[in-house]
């Protein structure tokens, strides 16, 4: 893992073939699910860049671009029982892991795409219950 952060930090990678080549060239053979379990385990984000495109980014990258995933960049909705969290670009997958490796009984589990989590809650929570459930990921800085 310590060669992807050292690719990721010099190099600016667009997508997980393109960082597959290079960890090649550096005399690493990994498999396309092994490096995407590592990137997972790295929480490396897909951010906005120039003109357009989509890089990928390491978090301490990603943090000093866009500061700190701050509630302002959050919108929450629910529809019945189900919440949906709106998130900055590149965002929703690493969220939406934490929630589902380390939330609460109220979570069943969640569906990410790039900017979107769909939040399943288990019967019988009230809203308010899956708001606080959900905080500690969302608002980490104002949890203690």
């Amino acid at each position: 893992m310590q060669a992807i952060c050292n690719i990721m930090r010099a190099e600016t990678v667009r997508s997980q073939d393109d960082l597959l080549k290079l960890l090649y060239n550096k005399g690493y053979n990994v498999t396309q699910a092994t490096l995407s379990r590592d990137m997972k385990q790295l929480r490396i984000v897909k951010q906005h860049a120039a003109n357009d495109l989509y890089v990928y980014a390491l978090p301490e990258t990603a943090a000093a671009a866009n500061e700190t995933v701050a509630p302002k960049s959050l919108h929450i909705e629910f529809s019945g029982s189900l919440a949906v969290i709106k998130t900055r670009p590149g965002y929703a997958m690493g969220i939406a892991s934490d929630v589902d490796a380390h939330a609460s009984a109220e979570i069943l589990g969640t569906i990410a795409g790039d900017d979107t989590i769909l939040v399943i809650p288990r019967e019988g929570y009230s809203r308010e219950q899956i708001m606080t459930a959900l905080a500690p990921f969302l608002y980490p800085a104002a949890t203690v």
